[in-house]
């Protein structure tokens, strides 16, 4: 057999295009998906109204709580109107139960919430990924099942009564709903036949591709929380949280990396802007208006600019925390570590793939 002259792939060169390519990714915007004003409108509409009547009639001290309703708006922003009314509450559902569970564990201690994280990250994955629901994926559940369980946790100088909490949460969640109703007043809107939700969720928990996610997602869960276990598990909600944003709903493993760049940057900067606005002191009214337009200005650039996102995604959810008296300019230093350490579980954890079903 004679021998090959040809000179060997020049993987050098590969990986050069592949770091400008992720370079790039920073300093362009991505193709906009259409309009998506209605979606920022209805998420900021859902997240400032309840914290701005709340601190209006005195009740500051739950009224930034009660923005975590407006996590359930995240969801199905590709649906008409008639199909959001039906499947927004089912997301509210499953977001008031995370919320349940996780006041419930830190009721027991801190062991039980690290096994519960566990289990609603692992769960959240197969019901999102399992049913094609998209984005944000099961991001917004392992949150509000941190956030619930550190708000309530009854060693907590600043714990808020459960029963409380899941209250307000109940009730900002229903208002989430009517907001993302409202457009149904159109007759146009009322006029169109919605689609069933099982052709808009099909099946597809045999898939590879599913498989891989759900398993990456349990990997990051179960290492971020034996880390945070070691240091603070406080954090480990955080980390998990950033591990699975980096995974997305996406499999493939140069998706998973530019997400990791494109979250480790936003978030530090988000932290940098967090902390300007922490030095400001702004009134419970002032701050659900600021809330607000963080959320609205959130949802026209997370489909084109993920870096730019999480510069107003990470100050919005760190003031929530700090009203929760979660801490004020260590906190900034501790998410953007935590961040950096979910960054590395969620790039690593792609190499993890599983191959299709005999």
């Amino acid at each position: 057999m004679p021998l090959s002259l040809e000179p060997p792939p020049d993987s050098s060169g590969r990986w050069r295009r592949e770091a400008g390519e992720l370079g790039r990714s920073l300093t362009r915007f991505g193709p906009s998906p259409g309009p998506r004003w209605h979606l920022g409108l209805q998420a900021a509409l859902a997240m400032a109204l309840p914290v701005v009547v709340l601190s209006a009639l005195g009740l500051e001290n739950i009224a930034l709580l009660a923005a975590t309703g407006a996590f359930a708006t995240l969801y199905g922003g590709r649906l008409s109107p008639r199909e959001r009314l039906r499947f927004v509450p089912i997301v509210a559902a499953v977001l008031w139960s995370c919320a349940a569970l996780g006041v419930a564990a830190a009721a027991v201690g801190a062991v039980a919430v690290a096994i519960g994280l566990i289990v609603v990250a692992v769960a959240a994955s197969v019901l999102v990924f399992g049913r094609s629901v998209g984005p944000p994926g099961p991001l917004f559940a392992v949150l509000i099942y941190g956030l619930s369980a550190h708000v309530t946790a009854p060693q907590s100088s600043h714990a808020v009564n459960p029963a409380l909490y899941l209250g307000v949460l109940a009730a900002s969640l229903l208002f989430a709903w009517l907001v993302t109703a409202a457009p149904l007043v159109r007759r146009s809107h009322r006029g169109a036949k919605p689609r069933s939700m099982r052709s808009l969720f099909p099946a597809a928990g045999g898939e590879a591709t599913t498989r891989t996610l759900v398993v990456r997602t349990a990997t990051v869960a179960v290492v971020g929380t034996a880390i945070a276990l070691l240091v603070d598990p406080e954090r480990a909600y955080w980390i998990v949280g950033a591990g699975i944003a980096v995974l997305g709903v996406s499999a493939s493993r140069r998706v998973a990396l530019s997400r990791g760049i494109h979250r480790a940057l936003g978030t530090a900067a988000g932290a940098a802007v967090f902390l300007a606005i922490s030095v400001v002191p702004l009134g419970g009214v002032v701050l659900g208006l600021v809330l607000g337009a963080l959320q609205f200005i959130i949802e026209l650039v997370v489909v084109r600019h993920y870096a730019l996102a999480l510069v107003f995604i990470t100050p919005l959810v760190l003031l929530i925390l700090s009203a929760a008296g979660a801490g004020g300019p260590e906190l900034a230093v501790e998410r953007v570590v935590d961040t950096a350490v979910g960054v590395g579980l969620g790039i690593l954890s792609s190499v993890i793939v599983m191959g299709p079903r005999r």
